[in-house]
């Protein structure tokens, strides 16, 4: 099966998502789950990362620096572990596509990491979890569990016996900064979650110091497809440098917000469409192509392809596909204000341009907000963001510069209007609720 037509949903990690009990491995199997793993531990686990290679595989969780090749930069095997562990701690504004596939179909994970710990040569792989997510972290247990009873993972499993995997299901305790790799070790290690310093890189020395590949949940899930269907069928999706599928989270102002997985190309304005269109009796004014830390977007980019050059050549990132739609009634100040008071408090403090920027930008969203900005507040905003961007320890800095510089590139009248009017009385804030006091649309 090919799926080249961009407006094509192409239901591959979703396709059981209304399935009765779709989280179970009963009725994971019954729609060919682990097939890719059965071929897998028939091929040599060189020929697996060769295979995911010439998928063109990018990772999902951001950066979509290619899996396979990612794969490809452990070291030779020494006798020592070697370690995959599954970035699950999403938690970034608008980001919604990794819980939501752990709690209906977390054998897809299961799978996917069986097959990648196969292909890399690691007997040990550990999920670290958004703790505050239970329901998820209980349900991702019981995938574990259901896999090892079946023997599809465990000790002496495959054809010959020769494959052994353990999987570790961790939650942690809540914070952003856990979503970078290098503080999500730490944090795996019973460490304060910060980031570490670079080189020596994850693949080189990673957790417990030793060969690690990291890799967001959408990534290694995506691996049993190619392995099942091969990656002619991956590459017949998307677009030449951005293949396959992906989930697009969409959120906000429209209809009927979800999860849309489509092949890498779509555009903004066949899945607002898709999504019932903007709230009637509105307009379009920004959105988010991949979450609060990507540079904004107006009705101009609508119809912009949803691939990773075409989003950075639009001057943004499409990071997590999280597409947050903000209407005609929204203030740009306020959005912006809550989403640097995110990343004001879940700044780890390690390095000083992100620790004291962040504390700075908020201080000035505030009077802005609030309609009590000073003449020169604007200009402030940018160059105190120019001074996190590019210096900070992570990208947590970064990505709370981004929206502060694209907000004021779009809307700077918006943002000098709040020299002397509140957000509030610009744009009402009942206008843009969803729903009311009684909680009705």
């Amino acid at each position: 099966m090919t799926f080249t037509d961009p407006g094509t949903l192409t239901p591959v990690l979703t396709d059981a998502f209304d399935a009765p009990r779709s989280w179970t491995l009963e009725t994971y199997r019954d729609r060919g789950g682990y097939r890719g793993l059965e071929r897998a531990l028939t091929m040599e686990p060189s020929a697996v990362v060769e295979t995911v290679k010439a998928s063109g595989l990018r990772g999902r969780g951001g950066a979509g620096f290619p899996t396979g090749l990612k794969w490809s930069f452990l070291p030779p095997p020494d006798g020592g572990p070697r370690y995959l562990v599954v970035n699950a701690d999403e938690s970034e504004p608008g980001t919604c596509k990794d819980i939501p596939l752990l709690l209906a179909n977390p054998h897809a994970l299961v799978e996917g990491m069986a097959i990648t710990s196969w292909a890399i040569g690691g007997e040990h792989a550990f999920v670290y979890l958004r703790g505050e997510t239970v329901h998820v972290y209980r349900r991702l247990l019981k995938a574990v569990r259901e896999a090892r009873e079946a023997g599809l993972i465990g000790q002496g499993v495959g054809p010959d016996g020769a494959f052994n995997l353990e999987i570790t299901v961790h939650a942690g305790a809540g914070a952003y900064i856990c979503g970078e790799e290098t503080a999500l070790l730490d944090s795996l290690e019973g460490l304060r979650g910060q980031p570490r310093l670079k080189p020596p890189f994850p693949a080189v020395a990673g957790l417990y110091a030793r060969p690690t590949v990291v890799n967001n949940v959408e990534s290694v899930a995506s691996v049993p497809g190619i392995l099942a269907n091969g990656d002619d069928w991956f590459t017949a999706m998307g677009t030449e440098r951005s293949t396959g599928h992906g989930m697009f989270s969409i959120s906000g102002h429209v209809v009927n917000p979800g999860q849309f997985e489509a092949p890498f190309g779509i555009t903004m304005r066949e899945l607002i469409e898709m999504a019932g269109g903007i709230r009637p009796g509105h307009r379009l004014k920004f959105w988010t192509p991949g979450g609060s830390s990507t540079p904004i977007l107006t009705e101009e980019h609508l119809d912009v392809p949803l691939d990773y050059e075409s989003v950075g050549q639009a001057g943004s990132m499409l990071a997590t596909r999280a597409l947050q739609v903000f209407d005609e009634t929204v203030s740009v100040v306020r959005v912006i204000s809550r989403w640097t008071d995110f990343y004001q408090h879940e700044s780890c403090g390690k390095c000083t341009p992100c620790r004291e920027g962040t504390f700075w930008m908020k201080q000035v969203m505030h009077r802005l907000e609030d309609g009590r900005g000073l003449p020169t507040d604007v200009d402030l905003l940018l160059e105190v963001s120019a001074n996190i961007a590019g210096r900070s320890f992570c990208a947590l800095g970064d990505a709370s510069a981004t929206p502060i510089q694209s907000g004021i590139q779009h809307f700077r009248d918006e943002f000098e209007a709040g020299c002397t009017t509140p957000a509030r009385e610009l744009f009402p804030y009942e206008a843009s609720a969803i729903f009311d006091k009684a909680g009705a649309l």
